[in-house]
């Protein structure tokens, strides 16, 4: 691991052991919330798994039936039947915040609450495998906006996952063993300087007995 280019200073010295404090509790709440987003994640899949294949029983039905509506009505009774709809969605988008990610939340609201609005056609040229198909649509359609709003927060939340996942991965094998070596050095350098006074002051203390040792004896001679 690389060290950091610093002076072996006992000030750096608790400037780094301050930052490797933060360090470690930063990788701590990082691999907390990673953990906690992998599990939203996977509640969010297994939930958007079971409703796609709702979704697609639906689409399928209301497929089928209109095929059938086609293969006896003439193409241009069906274009005309839906031509002019009396029913409108408008989409509202609220969000949700789930581990700092605002996930959206789909609301529809239609221009009317009458149900028969669907229908935008009298029944008098039309069969009832074409009223089939759009109701069998109408009543997927709320399947269709929860599921698009659980895949549009899978996909939010994989990418905050990424992005965590690599915080976790830089401060686990790059700044916190950085910061170690770092301390350690340091901790070697200052330990040495204080071995080396440490001889210098034994070597000055023995200087100085010499020296008063030397003068006793002049003044005894």
């Amino acid at each position: 691991m690389a060290e950091l280019n610093v002076n072996p200073t006992r000030m750096e010295l608790a400037r780094i052991k301050k930052s490797l404090a933060v360090a470690t509790k930063g990788h701590r709440l990082l691999k907390d919330k990673r953990d906690e987003l992998m599990r939203q994640f996977l509640n969010i899949m297994r939930e958007a798994k079971d409703l796609r294949e709702e979704v697609e029983k639906g689409l399928k039905a209301a497929n089928k039936s209109l095929a059938i509506a086609g293969s006896v009505l003439q193409r241009e009774v069906i274009n005309s039947a839906l031509l002019l709809p009396k029913q409108e969605v408008s989409l509202e988008v609220e969000k949700r915040n789930i581990m700092s990610v605002d996930v959206p939340i789909f609301k529809a609201k239609m221009r009317t609450s009458a149900e028969s609005d669907i229908f935008s056609y009298g029944y008098a040229f039309t069969g009832g495998d074409l009223d089939f198909a759009v109701s069998s649509l109408a009543s997927v359609f709320p399947q269709m906006l929860r599921l698009s709003e659980l895949e549009k927060s899978a996909e939010m939340l994989a990418g905050e996952i990424e992005r965590t996942r690599r915080r976790v991965n830089a401060l686990e094998y790059v700044m916190i063993p950085d910061y170690r070596d770092t301390i350690k050095r340091i901790t070697m350098k200052l330990d040495e300087a204080e071995r080396s006074n440490t001889v210098r002051l034994m070597k000055v203390k023995d200087m100085m007995i010499a020296e008063n040792i030397e003068a006793k004896h002049k003044q005894n001679a």
